[in-house]
């Protein structure tokens, strides 16, 4: 069975960065046209569009559940996802209802023609500057008060086979301080079909990721007092649905 899936791996994510890459390549022209006359909305659509377009060819059919009963994401809020694999971002325009841009990490403008996205959309954070980590949520907050969501991942990187890390406070005092709704999101299972790791030992295949989506929490009347307990909540939320999904401590 190992000596398959180090064979069958390392084929599907080759099939993988084909269906990744190509439809970029193809949509890129109009992606640039969004980004030069700023068109947001036309920015998010597209990447949905692009989404849809690498699970279909990929094999991928992510299913989401929502704690109790479908909703529009608020308009603006926090999106705040566990980070478990790359999949997560690609998979976050299904659940989010409106524009949203994703915070990431500056590494990211190293790499050509996506580089764009934040130069001229997302926001790239420099996690080894405090100055760098305090430009990118300012610039956050700029984009919230001209009412676009921003996604922020609280555990700041990919943890390891889907285990929650410690959350830093970013995202939460951001949102107390804007007043705006944090929305929580479980990704249960990504990192089992791409899974953050060397190319040959990493799991990859095609399959059912699933996902869960938290009520929105509002942060009217919050202070930064209630940063702590906020932070808590939602990590207590994941948790428990990453618990359950197991069905043991993960």
């Amino acid at each position: 069975m190992k000596i398959f899936r180090h064979i069958f791996s390392p084929l599907w994510k080759v099939w993988f960065v084909l269906w990744f890459c190509i439809p970029f390549l193809i949509l890129f022209p109009a992606f640039y046209f969004a980004f030069i006359f700023k068109k947001h909305a036309l920015v998010f659509k597209l990447k949905r569009l692009w989404a849809r377009i690498i699970c279909i060819g990929s094999f991928l059919y992510p299913q989401i559940k929502y704690r109790h009963k479908k909703f529009k994401t608020p308009s603006p809020c926090i999106i705040v996802p566990n980070h478990t694999s790359y999949l997560d971002i690609v998979f976050s325009p299904f659940y989010i209802s409106h524009t949203a841009v994703f915070m990431g990490k500056a590494e990211l403008l190293k790499i050509p023609l996506f580089k764009y996205f934040f130069v001229y959309f997302d926001i790239p954070v420099n996690r080894k500057s405090v100055t760098g980590s305090h430009k990118a949520f300012v610039d956050a907050g700029k984009k919230l008060d001209q009412n676009i969501s921003v996604i922020i991942y609280p555990e700041g990187t990919i943890g390891l086979r889907g285990k929650l890390r410690a959350f830093k406070n970013g995202a939460f005092k951001l949102a107390i301080e804007k007043q705006v709704p944090i929305v929580p999101v479980v990704n249960l299972n990504n990192w089992w079909f791409l899974e953050n790791g060397g190319f040959f030992k990493a799991n990859g295949s095609p399959g059912i990721p699933r996902i869960v989506v938290g009520d929105a929490i509002s942060t009217v009347g919050m202070t930064e007092k209630n940063i702590e307990d906020l932070k808590n909540k939602v990590f207590t939320f994941m948790q428990e649905e990453l618990d359950k999904f197991y069905g043991h401590k993960h």
